[in-house]
């Protein structure tokens, strides 16, 4: 399992199984309690046990062989995560998370993949489980493209440097898009187009070649623009964007 779908499993909002069973109609609590101890309920294959959580969005129930389905309405949104908030549901230090700014949504939505606490810019949100493990899973090789502010000016073999591969953790990261924008004095803007979703992977390949990064926004996903958005504002995504994201992801040769 990649690092981003795993990160993604680990701020899905849980809740104890025998409440799950009985939301969905099935059984009273008390009577999904017998079914679990009767052996009666699965999670993802194998027996479930009293006090177990999971989630409805990304778990696969089964009671009597029977799947649980969320009926939910799936929606997908595009957020712009400011900088200095955290990327999850909830976090036990107390700083600002993505949920701080999710009150006007009535489903339970979750950022699909992560942008780093300092870093800002687009993020999709969704209910739809099924959905964020096709975006987050390698093999899609879904697109990613970020605004750099970087500390000094670099020169063009630094640029193909970056655009051939850095060494991280013993690997070349796959070949990257890189452009530069404008530069000044003492810094430059760079734009950076990825397909893989190493940890703090562009600040990495920034501090490799000497340019620390001093500002980093996301501004597309697989070709996908974020827009007009405010820091913190979030916008439904359009016919138009789901079913470019949704031929791509079905073909397997996403852009």
């Amino acid at each position: 399992m990649c690092g981003a779908f795993l990160w993604y499993y680990l701020y899905f909002m849980e809740q104890r199984l025998q409440k799950i069973i009985a939301e969905t109609g099935i059984a009273s609590r008390r009577k999904a309690e017998e079914l679990i101890l009767e052996g009666r309920v699965t999670v993802n294959g194998k027996p479930a046990v009293i006090g177990m959580k999971a989630d409805l969005l990304r778990d696969h129930i089964k009671v009597d062989g029977r799947l649980l389905v969320n009926t939910e309405k799936k929606v997908y949104y595009i957020f712009n995560k400011p900088r200095g908030v955290v990327t999850s549901i909830g976090d036990p230090q107390g700083r600002p998370t993505v949920s701080d700014f999710l009150r006007g949504i009535k489903q339970r939505v979750f950022p699909v993949g992560r942008l780093d606490f300092d870093s800002e810019g687009m993020l999709f949100l969704t209910n739809d489980g099924e959905f964020a493990h096709a975006v987050l899973h390698p093999s899609q090789k879904i697109s990613k493209t970020y605004l750099v502010k970087v500390k000094g000016v670099l020169e063009e073999e630094e640029l193909e440097k970056l655009r051939n591969g850095i060494k991280l953790d013993g690997r070349l990261t796959a070949p990257a898009k890189v452009k530069r924008l404008r530069r000044t004095e003492n810094n430059s803007w760079i734009e950076m187009t990825i397909y893989e979703g190493k940890k703090r992977q562009i600040r990495r390949m920034l501090e490799r070649v000497a340019h620390p990064v001093i500002r980093l926004m996301r501004v597309r996903i697989d070709g996908i623009e974020m827009g007009e958005l405010s820091p913190g504002a979030c916008r439904r995504m359009t016919a138009e964007e789901m079913k470019k994201i949704s031929r791509e992801l079905e073909s397997g040769e996403a852009a």
